[in-house]
């Protein structure tokens, strides 16, 4: 079975995504996501120019062969640009695989660990007040794990609480850009605790909390928040620093026992690996589209398992339902599978372009047993809403010092 042609659409229903269609000589055809925020035509080209040309003619069933032709063939590896063009390469082709098996592609990985896919809402609000009433809504739907974001009182444009802006258009239009937010580490640690204090003397511990501190903080700034935040036994803190220099999470890791996660910018098992063969995460973050696909994620939670590291993909609005569901796939297999993020099912624009099968209940995702990844793409659909530039934001503290985002 041999890949006849290899085409790649780029659609804005709300969020730009790019999306790879593998097309085979017998007719079947897989899809993958190459999405990049705010570097998504970057992804394109190099899929254009460099990949695709290579692969036409070749056996859409080497999988693990195409797989490291790609990484290991190109002298320049890593990367977020050439990572994501692999990964949706990658993952097209497992939903080949599995149409050709006739079978889900978590069988094909090894079968099931559990019944669904246990997935944790975003609350987010302006106030601590706002924020304790979605959680209440959070968990009257059945939802056992939520992320709690709240705005910084004194600072505008808070990572999470920006509402209906989030697909953050309407902070396109004016100068500078990309947008700028402002950002003050004594105002943060000031307040953030306060609201994990509340949400416990309201709804009591059955219900795990986990937060978001977006890379903002120092190692030992972070050892403070730790050890404020323990006696509210977060499920997680995510990306507490940036993950460049790993020592600094050693010393987050002596000195408080808050669980730690990490990981949504990792491009390769490599990047994770002395935080995991340390023990010094605990939830490692990475997803499919940023990792390099389903072929090294498989490894990646392999490897983990050695460790007591959980699995907990990132599931951000800017990772298309192609990706969605593959980490439903690898979600279901991983044995170490910890929690999947969540930010529901899109909009009525993004469900016309991309059709899956996959139902919410009590803050479990179960899917049908399509063959492939279970899920398809409009093509004519995605011709009605023509790719839009957009950047992310970029922060800087109260001096205009240029800070983590």
């Amino acid at each position: 079975m041999k890949i006849k042609d290899i085409k790649v659409f780029v659609c804005c229903p709300g969020r730009n995504f790019v999306t790879v269609k593998i097309i085979t000589d017998d007719g079947l055809y897989g899809i993958g996501d190459a999405t990049l925020n705010g570097r998504e035509l970057a992804v394109v080209a190099y899929l254009e120019e460099h990949v695709i040309p290579c692969l036409i003619g070749r056996d859409a069933h080497q999988i693990e062969d195409i797989w490291q032709y790609l990484y290991k063939g190109a002298y320049w590896q890593n990367g977020a640009v050439s990572i994501a063009a692999i990964a949706a390469i990658d993952v097209a082709l497992w939903d080949i695989k599995g149409k050709v098996a006739n079978l889900p592609v978590y069988q094909l990985l090894g079968g099931k660990s559990r019944r669904a896919v246990t997935v944790y809402a975003h609350v987010n609000g302006e106030t601590i007040e706002e924020v304790l009433k979605g959680l209440e809504v959070a968990i009257k739907e059945g939802y056992k794990v939520v992320r709690l974001q709240c705005t910084i009182p004194g600072t505008e444009g808070t990572y999470g609480t920006l509402g209906d802006k989030k697909n953050y258009y309407e902070l396109q239009g004016n100068r500078p850009l990309p947008p700028e937010h402002g950002w003050s580490t004594l105002k943060y640690l000031n307040f953030i605790p306060e609201l994990f204090k509340r949400a416990r003397e309201k709804f009591g511990y059955d219900i795990e909390l986990c937060h978001d501190v977006h890379s903002r903080l120092t190692p030992i700034e972070t050892v403070q928040l730790g050890k404020m935040l323990e006696p509210y036994r977060l499920k997680f803190l995510e990306d507490a620093v940036t993950y460049e220099n790993t020592d600094g999470y050693k010393v987050i890791r002596n000195q408080t026992s808050i669980p730690l996660a990490l990981g949504e910018k990792f491009n390769t098992i490599w990047d994770a690996k002395p935080l995991i063969e340390n023990q010094i995460i605990d939830f490692v973050r990475t997803a499919v589209t940023h990792g390099g696909g389903l072929t090294p994620l498989k490894k990646l939670a392999d490897f983990a398992l050695l460790y007591h590291v959980r699995m907990a993909p990132h599931g951000a609005p800017d990772l298309s339902p192609v990706c969605f569901m593959a980490h439903m796939h690898l979600d279901l297999w991983a044995p170490n599978f910890g929690v999947q993020e969540f930010v529901g099912f899109g909009t009525p624009e993004l469900n016309e372009i991309f059709s899956y099968d996959a139902k919410l209940k009590d803050g479990e995702i179960y899917i049908e047993d399509s063959p492939g990844l279970g899920v398809d793409f409009n093509e004519e659909a995605a011709k009605k809403y023509p790719y839009k530039r957009s950047y992310l934001p970029v922060t800087r503290l109260e001096d205009g010092t240029l800070w983590s985002w």
